[in-house]
C-alpha cells in the first residue's frame, strides 16, 4: 500500500505530460489522452487508487514507446523545466526495471539536472558528510533530496571501485586533440561496459553524482572533436570538388563521394540513438584518418594530367616512397605541461587519502588503482591518516612530502601501464609518452628535495625512522622512474 497515492498519481501525471510532448513532436501532431486519465479525473478528490492503477499500466505502455534517443532529444531542450526532470528521475528510480533502456534514461535525466542547476555555479562547491570523512558534492546532496522518497539500493564495494575508473577515463579523454584518436582509445565501449556492470546501483545518488559530471564533461569534449573532424572532412570535400574530383575516399569497401559529405548532418548524427550512432561515428573517424593518410587532392584529375605531361616529356614516374614510421621525439618540458601534471597529482593524492582514511584498517595499505594495486608502507599509511598534515614543522613537512612521493609513483605507474596497452594506437600512445616525460622530469627534480628533507628529519629527536621512510618511498619512485625512462628511450 502506498503511503500517499495522490502524490504518486501526481508524479505519474508529470511523466505522462512529458511523454505526450515527446511523442507529439515525434509524430507531428497531438495525441488523445484516455478519458479516465484526463486532468479533470486526476484532480478529483476521493479514492484515487483505481485511477492510479490505470495510470501505472498506461505509463508502462508509454515507456515502451519512448526510446533513450527520444528522451535525449527531449532533455536537450532549453525550455525543459528542471522540476519535470526531477519528476522523471523520481519515476525512473521508483519504478526501475532491469532493462538497459531504463538505466540509460535515468543517466540522461541526471546529466540534464547536472547541466542545469537551479542556481548558476551551484555544483562547484563541496560539502562533507556528517562524519566529516567522505566528501559529498552539492549535486549528490541534491540527488539525495530528490530521491528521498525512493528505495535507494545498497552500493556494493566492488561498484564503488568501478566508479573510481571514471576520473582517469575522463582525464584521458580530455587529452585527445583528434576525434580519430578518441574513437580508437576504447573509452566509449569501456564506459558503456562499466555502466552496464553497475546494474541497479545506477539509481544510487552517489553513482549518479559520479556519472552525470562525467557525461557532461565527456559530451562536451566529444562534440568539440566531432565538430572539428566533420569540418575538416567537409573542407577536404570542398577542395576536391573545386579541383573537379568526386570520389573522396573508400571506407569499409564503399566509395565516399562529395555528395555523401555534403549530405552529412552533424546535428542529426548527435541526436541519433547512441548505440546506433556509434558505428556512424566510427566511420567518420576512419574517413578522417584515411584522408589524413592519403589526401584526395593528390589524386585529382589536375595532378593526373601533370603527371602525364612529366612522363611524356621523357621522365620516368617515380614510385612514391614509403614514409618511414617517425620515432618518438620527447617534447620540451613546458610550465603548462608541469601544471597539468600537478593538477592530476593533487587529484590522485586526494583520492588515495580518502580511500586510506575510510578503508578497513586491515586492508588500507592496498589501494586499488585501475590497472594495479598500490602497496603502501606502514609509514605511508600513517602519513595519509595523520591529523597534523595541515600544521607547520618538520613532521608535517615530511608527511606531506611522503604523500607527494606516493602520488608521483602512482601516476608514473599508471602512465606506464597505459603506455604498454596503447602501443597499437600511436596517437593515444604518444599522449602517455608525453606524460611520462613530464613525470620523469618532475620526479628527478623532486628527489633532491626528498633527500634533503630525509636528512633533516633524521637529525631530529627520534627522527631516524621518518628519514628512512622517506628514503624507502624515494627508492620505489626511482625504480618506477627508471622503468619509465627505459620505455621512453626505446621509443626514441
Amino acid at each position: 500500500m502506498l503511503e500517499d497515492p495522490k502524490w504518486e498519481l501526481a508524479l505519474l501525471a508529470t511523466v505522462q505530460g512529458f511523454y505526450y510532448r515527446l511523442l507529439s513532436e515525434q509524430l507531428g501532431g497531438s495525441l488523445p489522452i484516455p478519458a479516465e486519465l484526463s486532468s479533470e479525473v486526476i484532480s478529483r478528490d476521493g479514492d484515487v487508487r483505481p485511477t492510479l492503477e490505470k495510470m501505472h499500466r498506461w505509463i508502462q505502455l508509454l515507456d515502451m514507446a519512448i526510446t533513450p534517443a527520444m528522451l535525449r532529444v527531449g532533455v536537450q531542450s532549453d525550455d525543459l523545466d528542471p522540476e519535470i526532470a526531477e519528476g522523471l528521475l523520481r519515476y525512473f528510480a521508483r519504478h526501475r526495471d532491469d532493462s538497459g533502456a531504463n538505466r540509460d534514461k535515468t543517466d540522461l535525466v541526471a546529466t540534464f539536472l547536472f547541466r542545469h542547476p537551479r542556481v548558476p555555479g551551484q555544483w562547484e562547491r563541496r560539502g562533507y558528510g556528517l562524519d566529516g570523512s567522505i566528501p559529498l558534492s552539492p549535486f549528490e546532496i541534491a540527488l539525495l533530496e530528490i530521491l528521498s522518497e525512493s528505495d535507494v539500493p545498497v552500493l556494493p564495494e566492488d561498484h564503488v571501485q568501478r566508479l573510481r575508473e571514471f576520473g582517469p577515463l575522463l582525464e584521458q579523454a580530455n587529452r585527445f586533440q583528434d576525434f580519430s584518436a578518441l574513437m580508437d582509445s576504447g573509452i566509449i565501449p569501456r564506459v558503456r561496459e562499466l555502466k552496464a556492470s553497475l546494474g541497479e546501483s545506477i539509481y544510487h545518488p552517489g553513482v549518479l553524482a559520479t556519472l552525470a559530471p562525467y557525461n557532461a564533461a565527456f559530451g562536451d569534449r566529444f562534440q568539440t572533436l566531432f565538430a572539428e573532424a566533420t569540418e575538416e572532412i567537409k573542407g577536404f570535400a570542398q577542395r576536391l570538388e573545386e579541383l573537379g574530383g568526386s570520389i573522396l575516399s573508400t571506407v569499409d569497401g564503399m566509395e565516399v563521394t562529395v555528395e555523401h559529405i555534403n549530405a552529412m548532418n552533424r546535428e542529426a548524427l548527435l541526436r541519433v540513438d547512441y548505440s546506433a550512432a556509434l558505428e556512424k561515428f566510427r566511420r567518420v573517424a576512419r574517413l578522417k584518418k584515411e584522408l589524413e593518410r592519403r589526401p584526395p587532392i593528390r589524386r585529382t584529375q589536375m595532378e593526373a594530367k601533370a603527371a602525364g605531361r612529366a612522363v611524356d616529356g621523357g621522365g620516368a614516374a617515380a614510385a612514391p616512397a614509403l614514409a618511414a614510421v617517425a620515432k618518438y621525439v620527447a617534447p620540451a618540458i613546458t610550465p603548462q605541461a608541469l601544471a597539468a601534471e600537478e593538477a592530476k597529482l593533487r587529484r590522485v593524492e586526494e583520492s588515495i587519502r580518502i580511500f586510506v582514511r575510510v578503508a578497513d584498517p586491515k586492508f588500507r595499505q592496498i589501494v586499488p588503482m585501475r590497472y594495479f594495486n598500490l602497496m603502501l608502507s606502514p609509514a605511508e599509511v600513517q602519513a595519509y591518516t595523520a591529523d597534523y598534515l595541515e600544521q607547520t614543522g618538520p613532521q608535517a613537512d615530511a608527511a606531506r612530502m611522503l604523500l607527494r612521493v606516493v602520488g608521483v609513483t602512482a601516476r608514473i605507474t599508471t602512465e606506464i601501464e597505459e603506455f604498454k596497452r596503447t602501443q597499437n594506437s600511436r596517437s593515444v600512445w604518444k599522449l602517455h609518452a608525453d606524460s611520462l616525460v613530464a613525470l620523469i622530469d618532475l620526479a628527478k627534480r623532486m628527489a633532491e628535495g626528498v633527500e634533503r628533507m630525509a636528512s633533516t628529519v633524521s637529525k631530529q629527536t627520534d627522527g631516524k625512522t621518518g628519514g628512512d621512510a622517506l628514503r624507502g618511498s624515494l627508492e620505489k619512485l626511482r625504480a618506477r622512474t627508471a622503468e619509465a625512462a627505459q620505455l621512453i628511450s626505446k621509443a626514441t
